[in-house]
């Protein structure tokens, strides 16, 4: 595996693919000299620039002792000291690329902050090796999407030409955004809590620890995914051996059901699988088609009670009018709106009951006059500020508060409003990137510095159910977020840190003084690197569950070309502390012909979300067609892919 990029997060999936996916990795590195000879991770002090974040990396894989000394490499035959080659160049150019050893490789993640430069070295990396799985950073969607077919229709062109290579591997091109990537976590945490969330087919899944004897919140549990360690007590975030019974022996991975049972309760907390839906009161207004101005900003109550006041009254008159002269209906209303509007003839000769609703409704007509006037006036209003921000309701609470209107907060806003999920924005800047997206949903926003006094309260944050602190600014991000708590002790929390220790330092000491309120630290590099990784490994993973010091994978596998998959039932695929079947998407039709095209994909009209597993039953049968959503751990998930053995020695959960 070969990462090429100059930030935090090239370091980051390094970690990963070591920590997690036990891969080969060399780090492609950015620097203002020549490109030198390779270098390892453990000399990390001559590395320049990037000595304290190479530094930090080392340190967090020395404490998962990836980079011991006592035992072989994840292959078994590759010495611990190689297990992250570092290699310095100022660009990814051809030369670096096979300095890189790209040619042989078999990933290659370019995730330089720059989308011109990952668009350079994907095409340079396409032609040294068509056979390349590439995962690409941009935060271009239209762009990234041509690039990916692009690259994907050059691979497929490499594989007619030479079946027997390009074609017997997934030579595939993934673009990912770190921004698109890590949203779907940040609002969980608004939704469920927690950024333990797994999307797939249409399903929205969560891991979560449960204390023994309690249902959880959110219904019962789908499945048992672990069962912690007996002395577990910390989170896994906060590191350390735990002593006690059974400290050694770790969490048991994807136990069976009797034995998830018999060890609850015995008193061991388990890992479960739960299905997120939001619980809260979704908004969703009318709006006139086309337009982004709700129906009822048109004109305000009080206009609207008028206007009926006045309408009641015509009809009154007209009433009165059929009674007291015995005019017909149709006709008393003509009269009343003639003398309504004056411009009816004076009921000079008339019987005094027609004079008097005659002046009766002059004087309505008079206070018609008005109404009319603020009705244009509330009209027009409404038009000139459709285009302006809109300001909290009254009465709203329940809502989410969302600090930052930048690249993650934007993409954030998006998936919030999708959901359905009462969004309150906060921006300190009127030219930011999401404050034509707040205007356009017409989401309420309120333009100031989040630090200032009075912000908050006008976001109605002491209504609020979450606040999300997505600024790029780590100390107001904080500061808006000890403001809340101050406010509502109880609030969820949820914040944006980019120094991952600071992040860890701010999350204990929150969790410290308020105890009772759910606090979250997230940094994008941590959230988006698991995504990056996991397109590295192929498109079948989607996601990892951490479970102490070990992982979970989540893989989406088509039966089609697995024995242990296809023909079998449900239940006969669980193989337990390897291998689990969560769900299993069915949309693919019976007819063996269409396999390669289902009916969804042809038509094009959206996918049904797939079904879960307590839906089917374990006798449901797999077809080959089926697409089959896995929770296993490296080995289970090795063994069914084929991919190659681990060593011995090596912890494979």
């Amino acid at each position: 595996m070969v990462v090429c990029g100059d930030d935090a997060l090239a370091h980051r999936i390094a970690a990963e693919l070591r920590e997690v996916y036990r891969e080969r990795v060399t780090l492609v590195l950015p620097s203002g000299r020549e490109p030198q000879r390779p270098r390892v991770l453990p000399a990390l002090p001559g590395l320049g620039r990037a000595t304290a974040l190479l530094g930090r990396v080392s340190a967090a894989m020395a404490r998962t002792s990836l980079l011991s000394s006592d035992g072989p490499g994840a292959d078994g035959d590759e010495p611990p000291e190689e297990a992250v080659r570092i290699l310095e160049s100022a660009e990814a150019d051809d030369e670096t690329l096979i300095e890189a050893r790209i040619p042989e490789a078999g990933a290659l993640a370019l995730v330089y902050d720059d989308d011109e430069t990952n668009i350079h070295a994907a095409l340079r990396a396409r032609r040294l090796n068509p056979r390349l799985r590439l995962v690409i950073r941009l935060y271009n969607r239209k762009l990234g999407q041509q690039l990916e077919e692009l690259l994907d229709q050059a691979a497929a062109v490499a594989a007619r030409d030479d079946p027997e290579g390009a074609g017997a591997v997934d030579a595939s091109t993934t673009v990912l955004s770190d921004a698109d990537t890590v949203a779907p976590a940040l609002t969980a945490t608004a939704v469920a809590g927690t950024s333990k969330v797994i999307e797939a087919d249409g399903l929205l899944l969560r891991a979560v620890e449960r204390p023994p004897g309690r249902p959880g919140r959110s219904g019962p549990a789908l499945c048992t995914l672990a069962l912690l360690s007996p002395s577990a007590d910390e989170p896994a975030d906060e590191g350390g051996a735990h002593g006690g019974l059974g400290a050694d022996d770790g969490p048991v991975m994807l136990p069976d059901d009797a034995t998830a049972a018999a060890a609850v309760a015995s008193g061991r907390s388990p890992v479960v699988l739960e299905a997120v839906s939001y619980a809260g009161r979704e908004v969703r207004p009318r709006t006139l088609r086309g337009r982004g101005a709700p129906l009822g900003s048109f004109f305000s109550r009080r206009l609207r009670f008028s206007l009926a006041g006045i309408v009641g009254a015509v009809l009154a008159l007209a009433v009165a009018s059929t009674l007291t002269t015995g005019e017909p209906p149709l006709h008393a209303v003509y009269l009343s709106l003639l003398d309504l509007f004056a411009i009816n003839d004076p009921a000079v000769d008339e019987p005094l009951a027609r004079k008097v609703l005659q002046l009766l409704s002059g004087l309505t007509g008079l206070l018609l006059l008005p109404v009319l006037i603020a009705a244009v006036l509330e009209a027009l209003g409404t038009f000139r500020s459709a285009a302006a921000l809109r300001r909290p309701p009254r009465g709203l609470s329940g809502h989410v508060v969302l600090l930052g209107l930048g690249k993650v907060g934007t993409r954030v806003l998006a998936r919030l409003h999708e959901m359905g999920i009462p969004v309150v924005c906060v921006e300190a800047d009127p030219e930011a990137r999401g404050i034509a997206l707040a205007r356009r949903l017409r989401v309420p926003t309120v333009l100031g510095d989040v630090t200032d006094e009075g912000v908050l309260e006008a976001a109605k944050i002491g209504r609020a159910r979450t606040l999300l602190a997505l600024t790029s600014v780590d100390s107001t991000n904080l500061e808006a977020a000890l403001y809340a708590r101050s406010l509502t002790p109880r609030l969820r929390v949820t914040l944006r840190l980019f120094d991952d220790r600071f992040a860890t330092a701010v999350y204990r000491t929150l969790r410290a003084a308020h105890p009772r309120a759910l606090t979250r630290s997230r940094s994008v590099t941590f959230l988006a690197a698991p995504a990056f990784a996991g397109a590295m490994m192929g498109r079948q993973i989607i996601g990892a569950v951490p479970v102490e010091r070990r992982v979970l994978l989540v893989a989406r596998v088509e039966a089609r070309g697995h024995p242990e998959l296809a023909g079998r039932t449900v239940g006969e695929v669980l193989r337990p502390g390897r291998l689990r079947v969560l769900a299993v998407d069915t949309s693919a039709p019976d007819d063996p012909g269409a396999d390669d095209a289902p009916a969804a994909e042809q038509t094009g009209q959206e996918r049904e979300p797939a079904h879960l597993v307590h839906e089917l039953g374990d006798g449901y049968v797999l077809r080959p067609q089926d697409r089959v959503l896995l929770a296993a751990t490296r080995q289970g998930l090795g063994e069914l892919l084929g991919r190659r053995p681990v060593a011995a020695g090596i912890r494979q959960d």
